[in-house]
């Protein structure tokens, strides 16, 4: 694994049950930022002194206006993620999912919300790590794993998936 970043953030995929029957997963459009116009998980960084779990609950009722319960939201692994061409966006994420919550996802001004099915995942429009890495999460899989981006800082360049088992997470 590489050195831990200064930089921590956080990520969730909420599911559900589509109305076909289909699980899908929420979704939204970044609309500021890093990543604009991105499709991404909802999330953030942590605050100082905040944990990963408290982060996470409050970045998906901010960009969502979705309720969940610490409780109801499982951790699923660490992806860390290095820009060597522009250190400031190296960062290493903590990932959340939960299937519970309460509200309908509202537009925020930092994400516009949408639900897509797991087997149809918009991966040509989201950042290019979450190809290697986000079916298996939806899937329930643990992920742990390290990302370079290259001189472009969108396109990954090399990247290694570690067992999680292993690095007692």
């Amino acid at each position: 694994m590489s050195p831990v970043s200064p930089y921590q953030v956080c990520v969730a995929f909420l599911t559900r049950a589509g109305a076909d029957g289909r699980t899908e997963v929420l979704l939204g459009r970044k609309k500021t930022g890093l990543g604009s116009g991105n499709i991404v998980g909802l999330g953030g960084k942590l605050e100082p002194g905040e944990t990963a779990l408290e982060a996470i609950v409050r970045e998906i009722e901010e960009e969502s206006g979705l309720l969940v319960e610490p409780g109801d939201l499982t951790e699923m692994g660490l992806v860390k993620f290095a820009f060597p061409y522009r250190e400031n966006w190296s960062q290493d994420s903590t990932v959340f999912v939960a299937s519970r919550f309460s509200g309908e996802p509202q537009e925020s001004d930092e994400v516009s919300p949408d639900w897509f099915p797991i087997d149809e995942l918009p991966l040509h429009a989201m950042w290019d790590d979450a190809k290697y890495w986000l079916p298996a999460v939806l899937a329930g899989e643990r992920v742990l794993g390290d990302f370079t981006f290259g001189e472009d800082c969108a396109t990954v360049s090399s990247h290694e998936l570690h067992d999680p088992a292993y690095h007692g997470r």
